[in-house]
């Protein structure tokens, strides 16, 4: 089995953290696609992991949730005048 280097595994990383598809990755880093979500997934863990094992007990004074939000069932703007105020779907 091929290992990859650290530097082409940081340059995977590095492009799916950019936001960049894993078809766009795989040509500008030449991996393909089935390595770059194994790498993906392995990078998934091994953060998993950290967090886990040193993000405990945190005494946080302020917490930042920028664009947090949830949808439940349509924008007010697409839901039936009778389904507002009752809240049905």
């Amino acid at each position: 089995m091929n290992k990859l280097s650290t530097v082409k595994r940081a340059a995977i990383l590095k492009c799916l953290c950019e936001g960049t598809s894993v078809r766009a990755t795989s040509r500008l880093t030449g991996a393909s696609k089935v390595t770059i979500l194994r790498l993906l997934e392995a990078a998934g863990e091994a953060a998993w992991r950290y967090q886990n094992a040193n993000h405990i007990n945190l005494t946080t004074k302020r917490v930042q949730a920028d664009e947090q939000w949830a949808f439940i069932f349509s924008k007010a703007r697409n839901t039936k005048p009778e389904h507002r105020e009752s809240g049905e779907r």
